[in-house]
């Protein structure tokens, strides 16, 4: 209909006009079943990077990205074009005003640009990646790369909210437009399209959150396009002290729709009492968990680690640690070590006899003894039982989460035992204080990088929601295509270090900046595609700077963060072993692709494709080599095809690559080169690329 009423205002005739306009405006109430709305023009995006050349699509830098022409000729920096409309009029540019535009529709050929990472664990492989684009092309990518592998999907988007918080190809919309609802709609629809192929089919989530404005016909929509998944939707409270709204109820709560696919479940979680409600569970005292000191399950023996047997001297009645012998030397019997007058060798001498070994080094010994981690049992026919606290166990008592209230006769810790309910499902309405979005989003935001977004999520409502749905997935890959102020990345962080995991997350942003931003910036005569202009955008300005900041454990200033996270104590200042790169989504010319000179270009999305796993690597020599292999980001490239004989040799010696790329043109010969590698996944370059990007893709 929108587009039938830009076409009816273009009609001279007057009576003719109205005539046509009162018989679509009868067509227009008939109702159909379901929800209806209009599927929009195409959505335009700008490529600032792209070069101006014959042939493509344009638009002007500081025009309306909807009106487009076609570049026929350049001469002397001068670009003749024609416009792209009924009219063909034809018009001259200097190229600096113009900028390429990708229409959703039209093929396009992504690359991945990077711009910054930061690395604060070299030693693990994880990487988390920041992606400033468009979100639909970069959803385009992302299928390409991890179709039906996502675990979970996290997305806030515009809530359309009549102000001007969100544009639809490239203009805000407002409440006075009278599409608003269905621009909205559409929007979403071709967005959550390619969402669907991102999700694991047999056990994945999709979580939206939503107000009032949406939160019906965006229900209408997820049940539309989701039929076989369970759908349900949750009460939050963000501000229990409300929003004033005129005529109306505060404001004090938003929605989160919840699209459980597959096999897909909340589960239960050990929750404070804020989550119960009406919910009544059972209860129990909980302490540490003390771990036997003598090594079992695999390498148990003294010949499998020398350096773990030695004896503890501790006095004859067994009560106290006197201190940690030397080492024996493999082959040197352990009855040769005398013991002195009042004292007893407690060797690691397993239930049968045989030598076994400690599970710690000396040094980590005496550390755990000095601190009252070490606990003496009963004398056995072997030896003794004793017990000791893990690292993990030992960072509960240091963080404050277990209290020690006294100490045994031996020296180690007696802690003070904590409640704990059983693990169980909330309710339908959340309203936990660390939910609220003034205190947890927009003031702990500044604590990191300032006054530079309006209203975050409160980190922890983030951290809660993902966490029914990927607490038993310490490997889960998570995305969030509306990053905004990048929580998303932050809480996943900040669950790793609660619980050891190793979840992956990658975000995507705009560079958007805000409409007085830009209106400032265009009064210096700055445009957008300036690199000031760009340095203001929410990816480059408080995306990454955020995440960069949390996971230093320092603010933009390079001061260390004060206070701990909330519930864990986990201080703010000790950072995240976490490593992230950021990139920038622009296009490749398929030309360019299909001769093989982008092979630079096009790393980074290998390195993904791959897992991302290691820092990801660059190709800087110009001359083309004959083979890659990427050992510590798990996979190898074929570029000559007459060296396969020695790049087989070379990935049959190494067991971490388990992807392999092969620059081939001739499917036959691709499939007999893929069949020597059966356990590693395979891929023909540059054929699988170009044609996913050309055919395979629904716009």
């Amino acid at each position: 209909m929108a587009a039938i009423n830009d076409l009816i205002n273009q009609i001279e005739n007057q009576e003719l006009r109205q005539r046509i306009q009162q018989e679509i405006a009868k067509m227009s109430k008939q109702k159909k079943f379901g929800l209806v709305f209009e599927e929009h023009l195409p959505e335009n995006t700008p490529l600032y990077d792209f070069p101006i050349c014959k042939g493509i699509r344009v638009a002007k830098r500081d025009g309306n990205i909807r009106e487009n022409y076609k570049v026929l000729s350049i001469e002397d920096e001068i670009a003749k074009c024609e416009r792209l409309d009924d009219a063909h009029e034809h018009f001259s540019f200097p190229i600096e005003e113009l900028i390429a535009v990708a229409q959703f529709g039209e093929p396009i050929y992504p690359y991945l640009k990077a711009i910054d990472s930061i690395c604060n664990a070299p030693d693990s492989e994880l990487w988390h990646t920041l992606i400033q684009a468009d979100n639909y092309h970069a959803l385009q990518l992302l299928v390409y790369l991890y179709g039906g592998m996502v675990d979970c999907i996290y997305i806030d988007p515009p809530y359309n909210t009549g102000a001007r918080d969100w544009k639809y190809n490239n203009n805000y919309v407002d409440s006075n437009d009278s599409y608003r609802h269905s621009k909205w709609l559409s929007f979403m629809k071709k967005r959550l399209q390619l969402a669907k192929k991102l999700l694991n089919p047999n056990d994945s989530v999709l979580i939206v959150t939503i107000d009032e404005k949406e939160y019906l016909h965006l229900g209408c929509l997820l049940e539309e396009m989701f039929p076989e998944a369970r759908i349900q939707m949750i009460s939050s409270v963000i501000n229990s002290a409300g929003v004033a709204k005129q005529d109306k109820f505060s404001r004090t709560n938003e929605y989160l729709f919840f699209i459980m696919i597959g096999h897909s479940v909340p589960i239960p979680l050990n929750l404070s009492s804020e989550w119960l409600g009406n919910i009544k569970v059972d209860k129990e005292e909980v302490g540490l968990y003390w771990n036997q000191l003598m090594r079992s399950g695999s390498s148990p023996l003294r010949k499998d680690h020398p350096l773990a047997f030695y004896p503890i001297v501790v006095d004859s009645s067994g009560t106290k640690i006197i201190r940690i012998g030397e080492c024996l030397e493999p082959g040197v019997n352990r009855n040769t070590v005398q013991e002195e007058v009042g004292t007893k060798n407690i060797w690691p001498i397993r239930s049968n006899g045989e030598e076994g070994r400690w599970q710690l080094g000396r040094e980590r010994l005496a550390y755990a003894i000095q601190h009252g981690y070490v606990r003496l049992g009963k004398f056995t026919k072997n030896g003794m039982a004793i017990t000791y606290l893990a690292q993990g166990e030992q960072q509960k008592v240091e963080k404050g989460k277990f209290k020690i209230k006294g100490y045994r006769q031996d020296g180690s810790i007696i802690e003070e035992k904590i409640t704990k309910s059983h693990a169980y499902v909330p309710g339908s309405q959340w309203n936990i204080q660390a939910h609220n979005a003034t205190y947890f989003g927009t003031q702990l935001l500044n604590k990191f990088i300032g006054d530079r977004f309006s209203y975050p999520k409160s980190l922890y409502a983030v951290h809660d929601t993902i966490r029914f749905f990927v607490a038993n997935k310490p490997n889960a890959l998570i995305l969030d295509f509306f990053a905004g102020s990048g929580t998303t990345l932050h809480a996943v962080n900040l669950l790793n270090a609660e619980d050891g995991g190793n979840r992956r997350c990658i975000m995507v942003t705009n560079n958007e900046v805000s409409e007085q931003e830009a209106k400032a910036l265009k009064k210096k005569g700055w445009k957008p595609g300036d690199k000031k202009w760009e340095a203001l955008g929410i990816a480059q300005y408080v995306t990454w700077p955020r995440t960069t900041c949390s996971i230093l454990g320092k603010d933009v200033k390079g001061e260390p963060l004060k206070g701990n996270y909330q519930g864990s104590n986990i201080p703010m200042a000790d950072g995240f072993k976490a490593n992230a790169a950021f990139f920038k989504l622009s296009f490749l010319d398929k030309t360019q692709v299909a001769l093989g000179r982008q092979l630079c270009e096009l790393l980074p999305i290998l390195w993904m494709k791959a897992g991302a796993k290691g820092i990801c690597p660059t190709l800087e020599t110009k001359i083309q080599p004959k083979m890659l292999i990427y050992e510590k980001n798990h996979f190898a490239v074929l570029i000559d095809e007459k060296a396969f004989a020695e790049f087989a040799e070379k990935v049959s010696e190494n067991e971490n690559i388990s992807m392999i790329y092969f620059v081939l043109d001739s499917d036959s010969m691709y499939r007999e080169m893929a069949r020597n590698f059966p356990k590693q996944g395979t891929c023909q370059l540059y054929r699988d690329y170009l044609d996913n990007f050309r055919i395979n893709m629904s716009r």
